[in-house]
């Protein structure tokens, strides 16, 4: 993907957005860090290429157990920080016989925690520990029915993973290969019709099962991995919102000490929980800069202002840069330069804002954990790449910053219950995801002007739109979102 063209997961309008569409900045400015802290417990989902390992973590978290995605190479130093209680090795596209093909990292076993395998993770656990897996005689996608083994005797373990659950329940299957032959210790738990070994288990809490139990095609998926997270494990299920924002604020005082922060605040969710967390941490020593650029929905500066200022009482720089963004706009119609031109002129209007604070010690930005999962991921290595400076990328080298991510372990909705945990307005919460670059690329105008006021009326409340704006030729369909 070429240089320029990444837009930030987090749906605000802040330096996340406009730093990784500036044009031509490079990476200076701040040192950065692998942002590891600790957490009390947690369980590491093993990644080997599944489409559902991000579902798998999410179905953790709902379980309110923290979760961690690591790539089949990682080491023990890259999750201990985790205080892992259980690992869990996802699917994968691989066989396991084939040359290359991904392996559960040694610590996995070296640790002696409890494993569960699914699809390709039990294919795997069979054939690192000895056992034998080939091609199926035929593949099965879709749904199958799992009927369960009677118990064997001396394996009490076995009983574990399907405790409460019946016999017989619908399953949901993707595979092409089978296991064969079992490692020593392991005893078959379950079979369906195409699979004679579709669930294994042995007395060390290892587990296998060649079905998806994360998918909402497996019913009582989520009670199986309930009980490999609290029967296998012994998890404490403290991955709350209440839990979070302790350990935040903990974490956030244990950084940055009396140091000083900038947070660039857009008033969408992501700045806004990061913002409500440093403040609650540091109080006076955060101050968040609001960049009004004219091209926001209607009133947003003014929302944003009673919100932050005179209802949280946080220290906000409020810069009203209209004429500066409309000014480099005119003329342009191409979205894409449109974008490139508002991400540097925010560097520049940020920088300046930012210098006339004095020395500030820290910068905040609203990472999310799907950002970093994104920027580990060794398939996509122009993520990774822009990762490590994508929120940071146009700052001057006098304003050398370290960077504060208190969100960078949490998932979207994740986010927005820490919010309401800190007691953030739902409306603020729960509003509607927002372009970086705002209204200038919802509309096709090739002037700036009343045409952009005009849009802010049709795109703001519906209260706003009894009737159609006059600019509707000029903006186009984006009125119609």
């Amino acid at each position: 993907m070429p240089q320029g063209r990444r837009v930030a997961t987090s749906d605000d309008l802040e330096v996340s957005a406009y730093l990784e569409i500036a044009k031509g900045l490079e990476g200076v400015g701040l040192d950065d860090d692998d942002g590891q802290q600790s957490v009390s417990e947690g369980v590491v989902v093993i990644d080997f290429g599944s489409q559902y390992s991000h579902l798998i973590a999410r179905r953790i978290r709902e379980l309110k157990v923290y979760s961690m995605i690591a790539q089949s190479k990682s080491t023990w130093e890259s999750v201990k920080h985790l205080n892992p209680r259980g690992v869990i090795l996802s699917g994968g596209p691989a066989s396991v016989y084939e040359e290359g093909a991904p392996q559960i990292p040694s610590w996995v076993f070296e640790q002696h925690l409890p494993v569960l395998g699914i699809c390709y993770g039990m294919q795997a656990l069979v054939h690192q520990l000895g056992g034998k897996v080939s091609p199926g005689d035929k593949q099965e996608y879709g749904y199958a029915v799992l009927h369960q083994d009677g118990p064997e005797t001396g394996s009490e373990n076995d009983s574990v993973l399907f405790s409460g659950l019946p016999t017989e329940f619908q399953v949901w299957m993707s595979h092409g290969d089978r296991v064969d032959t079992l490692p020593p210790g392991f005893t078959g738990m379950a079979y369906t019709e195409n699979s004679p070994v579709a669930a294994i288990g042995n007395d060390d809490k290892m587990y296998g099962i060649q079905f998806h139990p994360e998918v909402n095609h497996t019913p009582l998926g989520q009670d199986i991995l309930d009980n490999f997270l609290f029967k296998a494990c012994g998890c404490k299920a403290d991955w709350t919102p209440g839990n979070v924002v302790h350990d935040s604020i903990k974490n956030i005082r244990e950084q940055v000490g009396d140091g000083k922060v900038i947070c660039a605040l857009s008033g969408g969710v992501d700045s806004a929980v990061t913002a409500g967390l440093l403040h609650q941490a540091i109080g006076d020593q955060l101050t968040c800069i609001f960049v009004n650029n004219g091209l926001l929905r209607l009133e947003e500066a003014e929302r944003v202002q009673a919100t932050f200022k005179r209802g949280l009482g946080l220290n906000l720089t409020y810069v009203d840069a209209t004429d500066r963004f409309l000014d480099k706009l005119e003329g342009v119609t191409d979205p894409e330069v449109k974008r490139k031109v508002i991400g540097e002129e925010f560097i520049r209007v940020f920088e300046d804002a930012a210098t006339g604070l004095g020395k500030t010690d820290f910068l905040a930005q609203g990472t999310l954990y799907p950002d970093v999962i994104e920027s580990e991921s060794p398939e996509n290595r122009t993520s990774a790449r822009i990762k490590t400076h994508h929120n940071v990328g146009g700052l001057p080298e006098n304003m050398k910053m370290e960077l504060v991510e208190p969100l960078r372990y949490l998932f979207k909705d994740e986010v927005r219950e820490v919010g309401l945990a800190l007691g953030l307005p739902a409306e603020m919460i729960y509003r509607q995801p927002f372009p970086g670059p705002g209204l200038a690329i919802r509309s096709s105008a090739r002037s700036p002007g009343k045409s952009w006021k005009w849009c802010a009326n049709a795109t703001g409340s519906s209260s706003t739109r009894s009737k159609p704006p006059t600019c509707i030729t000029s903006c186009g369909r984006a009125l119609q979102c």
